[in-house]
């Protein structure tokens, strides 16, 4: 997975720092994007970002913003690519079932860009739409989830009494594995082993939610 060459494609100063603070933050995370690190590493001053952006924050939240973008992206490409998978018309609780495995396989193989992802909920939507410029964002990973959900709902797969709050259900379970497969004892596990065990959480976490009561 690449990071959009913007700065290049435009040649605009904020739209290198944005870029620069991907490359930054595919390594390090949040704790990567310093504003002397970015700026230095575009080879400007911190003074000349400050034209662009109006503090720190707002410089790492349009990165964050980025990488929301890119995880949302690799999420409804896995679920397309699963839902065409096989010919056969996909099960109604595929797309949700799609979603987990897309996030977690994002966050194993781009931890870095999960955590600024997760910082960009500190940005607001007016933000959101500015900062995406002419090109209309996909949506954020929460409501990808919340509209495969309500699709298994219509399909009467997912059960009246089963809808409320299913999306934080699912969400745990995938956050909850993401953790052990990065930062707890699961993180030395073979990765055949993770996707395995990331598929069994999730499909007994989707099979749950689609029984009465």
């Amino acid at each position: 997975m690449t990071a959009p060459n913007r700065g290049r494609r435009s040649g605009g100063l904020r739209e290198g720092l944005i870029e620069e603070g991907l490359r930054l933050g595919r390594r390090g995370g949040v704790a990567a994007l310093g504003l002397r690190e970015v700026t230095r590493s575009v080879g400007v001053s911190a003074n000349a970002a400050y034209r662009h952006f109006a503090d720190h924050d707002a410089l790492l939240v349009a990165v964050a913003v980025e990488a929301r973008t890119l995880l949302a992206r690799h999420i409804i490409d896995r679920m397309d690519s699963d839902a065409t998978r096989g010919g056969a018309a996909p099960r109604p609780d595929q797309r949700v079932l799609s979603f987990g495995l897309g996030y977690i396989e994002f966050a194993l193989n781009e931890p870095g860009w999960l955590d600024l992802a997760c910082y960009s909920q500190h940005a607001s939507s007016d933000a959101v739409s500015e900062l995406a410029g002419g090109d209309p964002p996909p949506p954020p990973p929460h409501m990808l989830l919340v509209a495969a959900l309500d699709d298994m709902l219509a399909s009467g797969v997912l059960m009246d009494d089963q809808r409320p709050d299913a999306e934080w259900i699912i969400w745990s379970a995938i956050e909850g594995f993401t953790e052990l497969a990065t930062n707890g004892p699961l993180q030395r596990a073979d990765r055949s082993h993770l996707d395995h065990l990331a598929r069994r959480v999730l499909n007994n976490t989707v099979r749950a939610l689609t029984q009465p009561g």
